[in-house]
């Protein structure tokens, strides 16, 4: 695939290596062309600079999000021509002081970045982890591959971003349309105040998929 990174920071360069090693055209692209000149160099295997517009125009197929809350829609709506009809992979999280949610109970991030580039296609994805949990190949805990959950409304578009969920070497799991994005949003939000917050194993809040209507449950469907 030939894809378009709009950013040049962490979230930008783990995702980016990746998808450069499994062959994806990839094209970084900055307000500032010399850190995504550097951001180039650095990943290598062909990965080229370019300016934010090149770039959303070089990402024929996929174009990821790789921006602050608040300047992503601002960028989509500047490009919203290079995005028609294309997947924009949103990964922010829209957390502030005291882990709370910035959108307020209004739109998610990525329903905004929806508005503000209405012919593109967005999903959210990969924000619910540390930047250099993706940067590990692959993130794989106790022998099993991280999921992700994926939130759009678009299959073909959600096909692509699948595809480069597996290059990552995590799961995709379907979480809904993009109206639940707002759901992945607070999940990060929750996460990160029982992690950085409470030092607490956020792992650990949920049973196993066996006993997850209830041990009764469980047993009932046991052979």
């Amino acid at each position: 695939m030939r894809i378009g990174v709009l950013g040049t920071g962490n979230m930008a360069d783990a995702l980016a290596t990746h998808w450069v090693r499994a062959g994806h055209e990839v094209t970084i692209g900055g307000r500032d062309v010399r850190k995504a000149e550097r951001l180039a160099t650095r990943i290598g295997g062909g990965a080229r600079p370019a300016g934010l517009r090149e770039a959303a125009e070089s990402g024929r197929e996929v174009v990821l999000a790789a921006l602050p809350y608040g300047a992503g829609a601002d960028v989509a709506r500047d490009l919203r021509a290079a995005l028609e009809g294309k997947a924009l992979l949103d990964c922010s999280n829209p957390i502030g002081p005291g882990f709370r949610l910035l959108t307020g109970g209004g739109p998610s991030a990525a329903q905004q970045l929806a508005v503000a580039a209405p012919g593109a296609h967005v999903v959210k994805a990969f924000n619910l982890c540390h930047e250099d949990v993706w940067r590990m190949r692959p993130p794989v805990f106790d022998g099993r591959p991280l999921a992700v959950p994926l939130c759009g409304d678009d299959e073909t578009a959600l096909v692509r971003v699948r595809e480069l969920v597996r290059d990552v070497g995590c799961e995709p799991v379907a979480g809904g349309g993009l109206e639940r994005a707002g759901l992945l949003e607070a999940t990060a939000a929750l996460f990160i105040a029982l992690w950085v917050g409470e030092g607490a194993d956020a792992q650990a809040i949920a049973p196993p998929l066996a006993y997850a209507a209830g041990p009764g449950h469980q047993e009932a469907t046991s052979p």
